[in-house]
């Protein structure tokens, strides 16, 4: 027998100041469901400080059978519009609205659900379990979501940069074509040998607002740098770990050995994630070999291990 056919469709739900956008991946007929497997699991999928949605390509591929429901948060994608100021907490009440909608991706009786979170996704998702801790049933941090220290005589812009390289460089430039940013992301060292893959031409050209010849990547900078300032150690972050220790839900952290720039290291060096996990007791932590922090969620490899992860998660047999 063939398996679920997997459909992607686009929503918009509304939030303060405006609408949430993003998109769902899920089975050809999620009402139509067997009997041993019970209802389409859903789960809610958090993308990272400059992405979008559209991220969760290579996720949706990989678990055909789970309807996944990605938002473009607010600042990015087609939520470019929704003013700010943002920050974790405020990302939090846009994932409650949106797991919460009236006619929205949830249903009418969501209860609570897996979450996944990329990069800076991960905080989002920590930030939801502290808040409404009714709303998730487990966590999955994807090279995300535990506080960096923040390195001496260091501002967040100057570690964002160091971090983040080009991919915090192109949200001050305009591009004069679509051809001429992906040519920019054609020489990430992050993406060598994935660049052909239409899956990530069609998440580059997502990014983009405007005409041509000024086209601009829909994050802007002063929008980062505010989002950027909650991934570091504070107490407000420390409050946030404590509660979701308070929420005891399960909480599984992949590591990235590459960085974003395709170093070795990665974006949490093997020596500080047992630091990071004591804040966390229990953290099960795994690593997936021969990715980075791109490609741990933007190739069919990486999206693989994650696509793992999530089924052990939620219970499901694999294959």
């Amino acid at each position: 027998m063939a398996g679920p056919v997997t459909q992607y469709r686009t929503f918009a739900v509304p939030v303060a100041g405006g609408m949430l956008h993003g998109g769902v991946w899920e089975p050809d007929r999620p009402d139509l469901t067997e009997p041993e497997t019970g209802p389409t699991p859903t789960v809610l999928a958090v993308h990272g400080i400059t992405a979008s949605h559209l991220a969760w390509q290579w996720l949706a591929d990989a678990l055909p059978g789970i309807r996944i429901v990605a938002p473009d948060l607010r600042g990015r994608g087609r939520s470019g519009d929704l003013p700010g100021p943002t920050g974790m907490a405020r990302h939090a009440e846009d994932l409650a609205a949106l797991i919460a909608a009236a006619g929205g991706p949830f249903g009418a009786a969501p209860g609570p659900v897996p979450v996944v979170g990329h990069s800076m996704g991960g905080f989002v998702a920590t930030a939801l379990t502290a808040h409404r801790p009714d709303l998730v049933a487990s966590l999955l941090l994807v090279d995300g979501g535990l506080p960096f220290p923040l390195p001496p005589e260091t501002t967040v812009a100057q570690a964002i940069d160091a971090t983040l390289g080009p991919a915090a460089e192109r949200l001050t430039r305009t591009f004069p074509s679509r051809e001429a940013y992906q040519a920019f992301w054609r020489d990430h060292p992050a993406f060598a040998g994935h660049r052909d893959d239409p899956r990530l031409l069609a998440f580059f050209d997502h990014d983009l607002d405007g005409v041509e010849p000024d086209l601009r990547p829909s994050c802007r900078p002063e929008t980062m740098l505010r989002d950027a300032a909650d991934l570091y150690r504070s107490p407000e972050q420390t409050a946030v770990l404590d509660a979701v220790v308070r929420a005891a839900v399960p909480v599984l952290f992949l590591r990235a050995p590459r960085d974003l720039l395709d170093r070795a290291g990665g974006l949490y060096p093997p020596e500080l994630v047992p630091a990071l996990a004591e804040a966390l007791p229990g953290l099960d932590v795994r690593e997936v070999d021969h990715t980075n922090h791109y490609t741990v969620v933007m190739t069919d490899a990486g999206a693989t291990a994650v696509a793992e992860a999530l089924r052990g998660q939620i219970g499901l047999r694999t294959g």
